[in-house]
């Protein structure tokens, strides 16, 4: 990794998104960006974050430079003034933006970015992954802020685009989940041996990632066991959230978490030593167990690539057969680096450790995770199924 961009100093209209209402995730209308060089004058990521209630996890889009000239962009992020200024500032050395690709139909944090974001790039041609869908009305893309002369939905034949000689891609087949539908398109870059992926792959870092770390206050409100818990800034105490916060976006409520109902939240929030508008006016409404690192562990035991729990447990086990065709297919190119949309980036793995990944589909025995952690999630698959809102596991 070549090294990272990031503004020291930045006035509040260069890290503004005013769109956030249109999905309401922290940081709202301020979002920092950090350029990172993956592969020198061939591959770059652009790192902002998002979350919910402080969980914050860092989102990314990738640029590959193309042999042709131009760049092709993979899974925009928040077009904020910064943002684009560090995509111009590659469009002077390299060329301009060429191609913007949106890999998934059920990402709405990736979704909302591509329409704004392709207008600062007027002669970019936009690629969707097919079979687009919209809630609570399936709206035409035009009506979703996409550009509608030049957007294209991706052929599911490869060599048909105009960047085939270049790019490669595979179309997870469509997996249906009632009220919406899930898909994915691995990318590709043949010249730099580089894999792009949205959602199916991801890897914890032990550290928090730099885009976190901007502004630690996420880190330290999860650092906390209890409401009562005071913790300094410390690097241990940034770990220990970030850890936690890892927990939270890929359990959600993993066996190590007490929720605390709602009279005594309130009760508890009075008495809370910050009461501020930032800390939620004191509101902690949950415990930890002594036990919670052994559950953080579990996720990072193979230290490299892992399925995020909600996917193996609410969506890839609907459809156990097509994913793992779609992992071969993607296991036959020839990389030696993924870059993921979320979470650790680059990742230095190769073909036979991302279709491991996928062997829980197998045989669930094959997973790393603690079957207590995953209670929560398979309670809520098994209630979805029930009450006929998706369909029934194929796995469980």
């Amino acid at each position: 990794m070549q090294g990272k961009q990031i503004n020291q100093y930045n006035h509040p209209r260069d890290l503004s998104w005013p769109f956030w209402p249109v999905v309401p995730l922290y940081p709202y209308g301020k979002r920092r960006t950090i350029r990172t060089e993956v592969v020198k004058d061939q591959v770059w990521t652009f790192e902002q974050i998002q979350g919910i209630l402080y969980v914050i996890v860092p989102i990314r889009m990738s640029v590959i430079k193309l042999s042709v000239g131009g760049l092709l962009v993979y899974a925009p992020v928040a077009p904020t003034p910064e943002c684009i200024r560090l995509v111009r500032e590659l469009e002077v050395q390299h060329g301009e933006v060429k191609y913007i690709i949106l890999p998934t139909i059920s990402g709405i944090e990736h979704k909302v970015f591509v329409g704004p974001f392709a207008r600062y790039f007027k002669s970019a041609q936009v690629f969707v992954s097919p079979n687009q869908w919209s809630f609570p009305l399936n709206l035409p893309l035009s009506w979703l802020g996409f550009p509608g002369k030049r957007t294209h939905f991706l052929p599911f034949d490869s060599s048909q685009t105009p960047f085939a000689d270049q790019i490669d891609y595979a179309i997870l087949k469509t997996i249906e989940l009632g009220p919406g539908q899930f898909q994915e398109v691995a990318l590709f870059d043949k010249h730099s041996q580089t894999l792009l992926v949205t959602d199916s792959v991801l890897s914890i870092p032990e550290n928090p990632p730099a885009i976190v770390q901007l502004d630690p206050y996420a880190l330290l409100f999860h650092a906390r066991d209890d409401v009562f818990d005071v913790v300094a800034d410390t690097e241990a105490n940034r770990r220990k959230g970030w850890h936690k916060i890892c927990l939270f976006a890929l359990y959600i409520r993993p066996s190590t978490l007490e929720p605390v109902g709602l009279v005594e939240s309130l009760r508890e929030a009075l008495r809370a030593p910050d009461r501020s508008k930032q800390a939620y006016f004191g509101l902690f409404p949950f415990k930890w167990n002594y036990d919670w690192q052994e559950s953080f562990d579990a996720l990072r035991r193979n230290k490299t690539l892992l399925v995020a729990p909600i996917l193996q447990t609410l969506i890839f086990n609907r459809a156990p057969q097509e994913t793992l065709q779609w992992a071969e297919q993607v296991a036959k190119w020839n990389f030696q680096r993924i870059i993921p949309c979320h979470l650790d980036s680059p990742l230095e793995v190769e073909a036979a450790e991302f279709r491991r990944a996928f062997s829980f589909l197998e045989n669930p025995s094959n997973s790393s995770l603690l079957e207590s952690d995953l209670t929560f999630l398979k309670t809520v698959d098994k209630n979805l199924s029930q009450w006929g809102i998706v369909p029934t596991s194929k796995t469980w």
